[in-house]
Order: C-alpha cells, then sequence, then structure tokens
C-alpha cells in the first residue's frame, strides 16, 4: 500500500522564483555542527556549507536588499509605463521613415521598399494623397480601400495588385500595368487612364465618371456594375472580350472611338 500511494503521489509544483525575507534563525555554533559528522572527509564540505548558512542569515537581515529588490519591480513599472507613453512617438517615427522611403525613391524604377512602406502606411490608415509612386516596380501591391486622391502612378507595374475600394479620384494612371489586378469597388472619377494596360483587370463596381480611357487596354476585363454613363474619354480603347459588360456599354463605346481587337492575349 504504501508503494501504491509514492507511485501515484502529486509531483512537486515548481512555483516562480523569487526572494523571500524570512527572519533567519543564526546557524548552530561550529562545535555542534563539528560533533554531528560522523566522517571525517565530510567535514570540509560541513565548513563550507556552515559559512554560507552565516552568510545567508546575515543577508536575510540586511533591509538593503529587500530594498533593491522592491526597487526593481519598480523600474520594471517604470519601463512599461514609459514605453506606452511613448507610443504615438514611435508611430510617427515609423510613418516618417516610411514617407522617407517613398520620398527618396520618387521617379525612380524599382520597388525600392516602396510597397512596404506604402501598405504599412495603409495599414495604420495614413491618407496616400498626393503620393508619387510613378515608373516603380509595385507588383502585387496590397493598399485595400487606400486613400490615393491625385496619386500619381503613371508607367508603374501593379500587375496583381489589389485595390479593391481605393479612392483614386483625379489620380494619375497613365501608362500604368494594371493586368490581373483587383479595382473593384475602386473610385476611378476623372482619373487619367489612357495607356493604360488593364487587361483582365476585375473593374466590378467601379466609378469611372469622368475618367479618361483613350488607348486602354480593357481586354478581358470584368465590368459588371460600373458607372460608365459619364465616361469622359474612351477613344482606341480596346474592349475585345470584356467580361459581363452593362447593357449598352458596348454601343455606347464604339460610338466614341473604343474598338475590338483580340489580339494575342487570352
Amino acid at each position: 500500500m504504501a508503494h501504491a500511494v509514492t507511485a501515484f503521489a502529486k509531483p512537486p509544483v515548481r512555483r516562480a522564483a523569487m526572494i523571500l525575507h524570512t527572519p533567519r534563525n543564526p546557524p548552530e555554533p561550529w562545535q555542534a555542527r563539528r560533533h554531528s559528522v560522523r566522517h571525517g572527509w565530510r567535514i570540509p564540505f560541513a565548513a563550507i556549507e556552515w559559512v554560507w548558512e552565516w552568510a545567508a542569515f546575515a543577508l536575510s537581515n540586511w533591509a538593503f536588499l529587500e530594498v533593491l529588490e522592491y526597487l526593481s519591480s519598480f523600474s520594471v513599472l517604470v519601463a512599461v509605463i514609459f514605453y506606452f507613453s511613448e507610443s504615438g512617438d514611435r508611430v510617427k517615427a515609423r510613418h516618417y521613415q516610411a514617407w522617407q522611403v517613398i520620398n527618396t525613391a520618387q521617379g525612380k524604377g524599382g520597388s525600392g521598399g516602396r510597397i512596404e512602406a506604402l501598405q504599412e502606411l495603409n495599414a495604420d490608415k495614413v491618407p496616400l494623397i498626393g503620393v508619387d509612386v510613378s515608373s516603380a516596380y509595385l507588383q502585387g501591391l496590397r493598399l485595400e480601400r487606400a486613400s490615393l486622391v491625385r496619386a500619381d502612378f503613371a508607367s508603374a507595374d501593379l500587375r496583381m495588385s489589389d485595390l479593391t475600394g481605393c479612392d483614386l479620384t483625379l489620380a494619375n494612371l497613365s501608362g500604368a500595368n494594371f493586368r490581373s489586378a483587383s479595382l473593384k469597388h475602386t473610385v476611378l472619377a476623372n482619373a487619367d487612364l489612357h495607356d493604360a494596360d488593364l487587361n483582365a483587370v476585375d473593374l466590378s463596381d467601379a466609378d469611372l465618371s469622368g475618367a479618361m480611357l483613350d488607348g486602354a487596354d480593357l481586354r478581358h476585363a470584368r465590368l459588371d456594375n460600373i458607372r460608365w454613363q459619364s465616361i469622359r474619354s474612351l477613344k482606341d480603347a480596346n474592349l475585345a472580350g470584356v467580361i459581363d459588360a452593362p447593357p449598352g456599354l458596348m454601343e455606347w463605346a464604339r460610338a466614341r472611338g473604343a474598338v475590338e481587337q483580340p489580339g494575342g492575349d487570352q
């Protein structure tokens, strides 16, 4: 029975390490300790242990150590308070660095870290009004619901990007490559899209009021529920193979110079 109890005994609970400031009793005199040691070879070890016991006894009665422990706990609390109080400054510094990346690379090709910078600013809901990333390589950019009024994306590579729900009112998108990108629910009012590559782009529910689409490649683009009645111009825009064009759009577009040239792209 004793063995069974031992087998099913609960393991000891490990507690977090901490200093307990409880009064200690002074160790017994050395002579008493010496006589309690049965084997002579153990005397040096017993002496060392006895010395450390006296050291622990002396330190346990030193109030300065207890004060130090309280101060260390207080310093952690102060550090936490300062961390949260300065969070706003850290966010501002992060935004400043992101804008530096964007502005330093302005007018240059390549990405230059602008994809990450733009996405970080948008994630923090910073308006990107008037941002200039013309000619930049931004393939795969994700800027859902970004405020991009008057932004300049001229000749930028935005293939397979996600600009769902963005406000691109008055934006310069001329010559930009949007192939296979998502422009669903995007506001493109009065935007300049001449010569833009919109092949296989999803423009569902987009607002194209006042947009200029002269020479734009709209082959295989999805056009369901777009606002098209007030498109400013689309001369030579290629509408071959468009998907879900609203009733009346194709006839209206042909009358204003749009073409349907399938070409070699699928």
